[in-house]
């Protein structure tokens, strides 16, 4: 059985945001961990419109705050997707069952935080004339990029046309 990997959202702020990464996390077979404060509560139904009829099927953790989750989680290896960081996200090597935190979308994953991940913390490549890209949109590149590099273990490699009769 291949290993699942994790989706660390520190404090999210938008459903919509976290509907989108739930359903990303449940067409991958990866966790989401939601670390509290949330902006919003996860019944609202921008999170599950996001997230479809997907929700459901969502393995999902939540903590009161990132010490709870370090204590039930000790062995992770996290990585700290953030702008800050020296490493770009291609270049590190994932394991099977890594975990990777991002930020709220409006201030990224505290520095008090970062300070103890220097080593781990990834950054996607972009212009500089943006802040940073849409939260849902950076997890599902990083998120991907795991999974390549683990073979796309356990997930449907190809899919399959259905004949179609072509008209002339």
């Amino acid at each position: 059985m291949r290993g699942k990997m994790n989706i660390i959202l520190h404090q999210p702020e938008i459903p919509a945001n976290t509907g989108n990464i739930g359903r990303t996390c449940v067409a991958t077979g990866s966790v989401l961990h939601l670390i509290e404060p949330l902006g919003f509560r996860l019944n609202e139904k921008e999170v599950k419109r996001a997230g479809m009829d997907y929700w459901e099927h969502l393995e999902v953790k939540r903590y009161v705050n990132f010490g709870e989750f370090l204590e039930k989680n000790p062995k992770a290896k996290i990585w700290m997707a953030t702008t800050k960081a020296k490493h770009i996200y291609t270049e590190v090597e994932y394991g099977a069952d890594d975990y990777i935190m991002f930020g709220k979308e409006s201030a990224g994953i505290p520095e008090e935080i970062l300070v103890d991940y220097e080593d781990t913390c990834i950054r996607i490549p972009m212009l500089d004339k943006i802040r940073s890209l849409n939260l849902s949109n950076a997890v599902s590149v990083v998120l991907y990029e795991a999974l390549r590099q683990n073979g796309f273990k356990g997930m449907q490699h190809e899919g399959q046309l259905h004949h179609l009769e072509w008209k002339k």
